[in-house]
């Protein structure tokens, strides 16, 4: 391993945060999962599970903001706490009373809420656990445990519900957040103590402060640029996830089921290659470069998704087919899953790393909270949009407009440093 990660990973308080993050995000996502089942069950109704899933987004537009102004004013650390305990209990309530649909919306709803304080808490706790030439090789190993997290929800909750009672599976998850809070909990930040708050700030209005967040990202090129492609990055995911049934059936023609393992797999590992890579060779290099790579690849891979096949069927993949094992559609895919992790993980890791070195300490928890409400606000346009224009001109088209879009926003942050 990088002998950076290395360090990061002797500083204790950051290896109590990270580790507290894993079980907060398998957690989160095995929830999602769990939750979507639980109302499809209790109903057979589609339209109730679309409900669930705008119960995870509508908390994020009506409360990220605010959140994040007010997380500025308490000690991060108590906000991941108690975060993370109420949500366990709140997932106890849940284990009794589960065959209530209202309760189900109802816990969803509140937990969700509880995810818009834990967000502007969490990435802006970095700084104060680790020294600040050791800023890329933390928030590379927090890209890793956020989109690992994923992948191990998406291996685990099968088996788990297959495993467990929902009652027991919801006291599952219920414990790995107490563990996260105990975990947390132990944590002693030492570096860049914030300053107390005066009598006059902490009186400011919320949504002045909110307005002063905001022109300081109008005003800061690197501020708005990082914010904006974290965001993208985060859509992007949500896109590639509502189009995912259509492009295994359509494109791939593979059972929904066989996804995960031939994308999202490669994908992941694609993010861990691309934070090694980051942390070993680009480290010193532009942080904004490195995002329109990041771009650049993402815009390249999306384009050719839909044409795998053709890809498979050229002469070059018959000629290496005599050396090699044959190469197929999935085979294709698999390498463009994986270049889209290592584009994933150049937009994230510097781009995470720019917030916290340009954001005074005493606004990094409301730039947080804003994008959370950004990502709230946007990710309802995969869920309305992208879904029916897929059935409309087709998955193909959708994914190559993407790619278009994403090559555009690339050519623009060239252009416009």
């Amino acid at each position: 391993m990088n002998s950076d990660f290395l360090r990061v990973l002797t500083e204790r308080s950051f290896l109590y945060l990270w580790i507290g993050e894993i079980l907060t995000q398998v957690s989160t996502h095995l929830l999602n999962f769990f939750l979507i089942l639980i109302v499809f069950k209790l109903t057979q109704s589609n339209t109730a599970v679309s409900g669930i899933v705008i119960s995870f987004t509508i908390p994020a537009i009506l409360f990220g903001s605010i959140a994040g102004a007010y997380v500025d004013r308490w000690e991060k650390k108590k906000v991941l706490v108690i975060s993370n305990s109420i949500r366990g209990i709140l997932l106890i309530i849940l284990a009794i009373t589960m065959n209530n649909l209202f309760m189900v919306y109802f816990v969803s709803f509140v937990f969700s809420i509880l995810v818009q304080f834990f967000i502007p808490a969490e990435s802006p706790m970095i700084p104060k656990v680790v020294p600040e030439k050791l800023l890329l090789a933390a928030n590379a190993l927090f890209g890793l445990a956020i989109f690992g997290s994923i992948l191990v929800a998406y291996i685990l909750s099968g088996p788990l519900l297959l495993l467990l009672h929902p009652v027991k599976m919801s006291l599952f998850i219920a414990l790995l957040l107490f563990i996260s809070a105990a975990v947390i909990s132990l944590i002693k930040p030492h570096y860049k103590h914030q300053k107390p708050l005066s009598k006059e700030e902490k009186e400011l209005n919320i949504f002045e402060d909110i307005r002063n967040t905001i022109s300081l990202m109008s005003r800061t090129k690197e501020i708005f640029r990082s914010l904006f492609f974290l965001s993208l990055s985060q859509i992007l995911i949500l896109t590639l996830a509502t189009i995912a049934p259509g492009y295994s059936t359509q494109v791939l023609k593979i059972p929904v089921e066989e996804f995960p393992l031939v994308f999202v797999a490669p994908a992941a590992l694609g993010m861990v290659i691309g934070a090694i890579v980051i942390v070993n060779y680009l480290k010193n290099r532009n942080r904004e470069k490195v995002i329109t790579i990041g771009v650049f690849l993402s815009g390249i891979a999306m384009i050719l998704l839909p044409f795998g096949s053709q890809v498979a069927s050229q002469g070059l993949i018959h000629y290496l087919n005599l050396f090699l094992p044959d190469i197929n559609t999935l085979h294709i895919l698999g390498i463009l899953a994986f270049l889209m992790g290592i584009a994933n993980s150049f937009v994230f890791v510097p781009a995470n790393t720019l917030l916290q070195e340009k954001t005074p300490e005493e606004l990094r928890g409301k730039i947080y909270g804003f994008m959370s409400s950004a990502i709230g606000i946007l990710s309802l346009l995969p869920i309305i949009i992208v879904g029916g224009l897929s059935d409309l001109i087709g998955v193909g088209a959708v994914l190559t407009g993407i790619g278009g879009t994403l090559l555009l926003l690339g050519f623009i942050q060239v252009f416009t440093k």
